[in-house]
């Protein structure tokens, strides 16, 4: 569940995920466009690497 306070949404988090792994950007760039941390890019793409969107 999302709380209220979360700063994207799972869409959003794909997209985050999609610009790192995809497009190549490095996480600290990823980080910055969507002001989230580094450490939360890694999250996200570390749960997308082991359970795919239903990780996000």
């Amino acid at each position: 569940m999302i709380h209220a306070n979360a700063p994207l949404t799972p869409t959003g988090r794909l997209r985050m995920v999609t610009r790192h792994l995809s497009d190549g950007i490095p996480k600290s760039h990823v980080a910055a466009e969507f002001r989230v941390s580094r450490p939360t890019v890694t999250t996200w793409v570390t749960r997308y690497l082991a359970e795919g969107e239903e990780g996000l």
